[in-house]
Parts: C-alpha cells; structure tokens; sequence
C-alpha cells in the first residue's frame, strides 16, 4: 500500500516513510491511496466479537502486505490489553469509556499501537540510527505518546508543552517517565509546540542531521488504530439492542480532529454511522466551518477542556480528502461549540440526573450528542479521558472530591525532570542539535 499527501496525490510513500516522516515533504498528511472497504458479512456478524479479534481484523484488512500477520496480532494484543467498555446511560444514549489504558486517555490507543509499530519498522531498517519523536501536547496527547514509547529501543521522545497549559497530572505522566522521554516546557502556547515541531519536520537540513519523526494525531500510524473502537462500539451496541444499532449516531470531542477522521475513515470501511457530531471548546474553528463553509484558523485560548485548545486543526485536510466540499462534510458531520459554563452545567446535570461523572472533555461531547439526537436515533458519546484528570474542574461541579485511580497515583509518586526553553522554532532547532 502506497500512501499520499492530502496536499498532492503524485507524493507518496511506503508504510514505513509515511511512519518515519509523520508529515509529507510538501507539508500535508499522509492517506492510504485505497480504502478498505469490509465485506457486509463481517459486519454483520461483529457482534460479540472481541476489540482485539476486531482490530486484528481491521489493521489486517489495511496493512495487509506491510506487516507480518503474526507481528500485527502481537501489536494489536499488546495495544489492546484493557477495557473499552460501552456503558447504557438511558434509553437511547451510551458512553463509550476510552479511558481505562495506562494513562486513562483515548489516545493510548493510537500511541500504543504506533509505538509498537514504529519498534518493528525501526528493526527492518538496515542501521539503527536513533528515531526522535515530536510531540506537541495540551494534555493527554503527551502522556499517552510517552507511555506507549516509553523503554522502546532506538527511539527518543520530546514532549513540548505549554508552560501552565496541561495539568499537575497530565505534566506528570511524561515528565516523570526519564530514560528515554523529554518533556521540554515551552514558554508559549500549545500552538507556538505544534508550529514548531511542524517546521523542525519542514527543515531538510535538520532532517539530514537526526531522524525526526510525529506520534501525534497528523502520523498515519495513529489513524488505523482508532478506528479499532469505532467498531468495537457497534459490536457491543448490536449484542446489546441490534434495533438501536440500524439508527447510530456517535458524538466525538474534537479539537486537532484526529479522533473525528478516525470515525470517518470507519464510515468509509463499512462501519454504519448514520453521521457524527463534532463536539469543540471555544476554541471552535471546525464548528465555524460548518457554519460558514470557511477554515479560519486562529490563536488557541484556554479553557477548562485544554485537549481540546487547538486553533488550528491539523486533521482538517484529511476530513476534506475523505469527505470533499463543506456541504459534503455536512451531510456526515454536525458541529456543536460550548464554552466552560456550559461545559461544567453538564458534568454537573449528568451527575444529578444518572449518577455518572464526566471529564470536561467527554461532557462536552454528551451535550452535543443531547442537543444533536432526533427520535428513533441512537448515540454513543465518546469518553475519553477518566474524571479523575481534570479533578478540580469536576469536582467543583459535582460538589465532592472525585477518587484518584492507582493508575495516576503513580505518575504524581514520581520525579519530574523538566527542560523549559523560549517558544519559536530556533529554540527546539538548537535544543536537538544540541542533544
């Protein structure tokens, strides 16, 4: 399988480059130049079936030919060795949890699995230069990507995050971990991080010098494995109520948009979502897309949800590829955009009304799923980080102290090293010419 810029179709690349690279050359974002399409009788008999049985399923579909199948099942069990379970919250909503891996975020899906990837491909490479990986963070990016990276022979992580823009904890998953992880803490915004790691890939003449490669959300490797749960949702959902199954709507927090391309490049392999609805902070430049049909990037701000602090989504131009025009993204995508008071009278309704407690960022998608559902229609909301995170926001608005799982307690047991240095390219550039 070949992969292509979203910028031009002509540059392509192997599994591997489009891997090592992260981004394409010309500065877009690599997709595979054909979609899989799964056959009806595989989703028809989904039900029941396990996430692992599921993702070994979907990524032999996509990567057949690229990966030794019996490699890929061992990367896909390894990922995949916690729970993802669908909960019922009423008749016609459900919360899918993502947030029971090691760092209790969505993203140690897709970090786990490319971190696992990126250790097989680095071993079929005839020298084994060091591969630096770059990751621009607001929050659970950083922690997931250093976990999943974390002791993995031949490879180097820099986390950049903003100076007082991530939280005690989420600082503390990455900046505790030493051996082979950096966190190097940026005086600027989570923008000034991700513009700078974008430029360090664009700078040749650094490239020649030291192999630098993304695990955020722009590197292919982090798209496949989470459209693992898209379907792992459907399965649980048809074993539950296969009725409420034919109607499926599934609301997704958005802000770099990664998570939302990954539900549509579900759709597109056969996945039956009716459409799904984009859920943003005030941070919200995807919403106005859909409202005005133009993409207005502009500075992030702060908010109580800070993964979700993104003004500029990088996945925009992998939507557009895989859906075309605005009016095409409207016909499958719905945008909704609250601010922090609405964000907290959420978490705080939900509470009172059913007893379950949500982080900012999952509040955020519920309300917009509510707001979005017709009748006969089915939701499933997209929990994706453990309340516990995001402690002092939550526990204001559920008026007690929410309980620290064991899997956080142990990052906030541990020593930080932290390197502070000046935002602007020049600064990383020097720092890793430096190392």
């Amino acid at each position: 399988m070949r992969y292509y810029s979203t910028r031009n179709y002509n540059v392509t690349a192997t599994l591997a480059e489009a891997v090592f690279k992260g981004m394409a050359p010309d500065g877009g974002l690599f997709m595979p130049e054909r979609i899989v399409r799964l056959p009806k009788a595989y989703i028809n008999n989904i039900a029941g079936m396990s996430i692992q049985d599921i993702g070994y399923a979907l990524a032999n579909f996509a990567l057949a030919g690229d990966v030794d199948p019996n490699v890929l099942h061992d990367i896909v069990n390894e990922t995949l060795n916690f729970p993802i379970p669908l909960q019922q919250i009423d008749e016609n909503r459900y919360v899918l949890e993502l947030f029971h891996g090691p760092t209790m975020a969505y993203k140690d899906i897709g970090a786990r699995f490319m971190g696992r990837l990126l250790a097989y491909l680095q071993q079929q490479k005839p020298h084994g230069d060091t591969v630096n990986v770059l990751v621009p963070t607001s929050g659970d990016t950083g922690g997931a990507v250093a976990n999943g990276f974390a002791q993995v022979p031949g490879v180097h992580v820099y986390v950049l995050y903003p100076q007082d823009g991530v939280s005690y904890i989420q600082e503390a998953q990455f900046a505790s971990l030493g051996s082979n992880v950096t966190a190097l803490e940026v005086k600027g915004t989570f923008d000034d991080c991700k513009r700078m790691v974008e430029q360090a890939f664009m700078d040749e003449e650094l490239n020649r010098q030291i192999a630098l490669t993304s695990a955020t959300s722009i590197n292919v490797a982090r798209l496949l494995p989470q459209t693992f749960y898209y379907f792992y949702a459907y399965a649980q959902l048809m074993q539950m109520n296969e009725k409420a199954a034919s109607q499926l709507v599934i609301s997704v927090p958005s802000a770099n948009l990664g998570n939302l391309a990954s539900g549509i490049l579900a759709r597109r392999m056969g996945l039956p979502v009716k459409r799904f609805v984009s859920v943003e902070n005030v941070n919200n430049i995807f919403y106005q897309y859909l409202q005005t049909g133009k993409f207005t990037p502009h500075p992030s701000v702060y908010s109580i949800a800070p993964a979700l602090d993104a003004g500029n989504p990088t996945n925009f131009a992998r939507i557009v590829t895989m859906l075309g025009d605005v009016e095409q993204v409207r016909e499958v995508v719905h945008g909704y955009s609250y601010n922090d008071e609405d964000i907290l009278q959420t978490i705080t309704q939900v509470y009172n009304d059913y007893g379950y407690t949500f982080d900012p960022h999952s509040a955020i998608a519920w309300r917009g799923l509510t707001a979005d559902l017709q009748p006969g229609e089915t939701g499933i909301s997209l929990a994706t980080a453990h309340p516990a995170k995001f402690s002092q926001a939550v526990e204001a608005a559920i008026g007690h102290e929410v309980e620290m799982p064991l899997q956080l307690v142990r990052f906030l047991r541990g020593t930080r090293h932290v390197t502070t240095i000046n935002s602007g390219y020049n600064a990383l550039r020097n720092y890793l010419l430096a190392q």
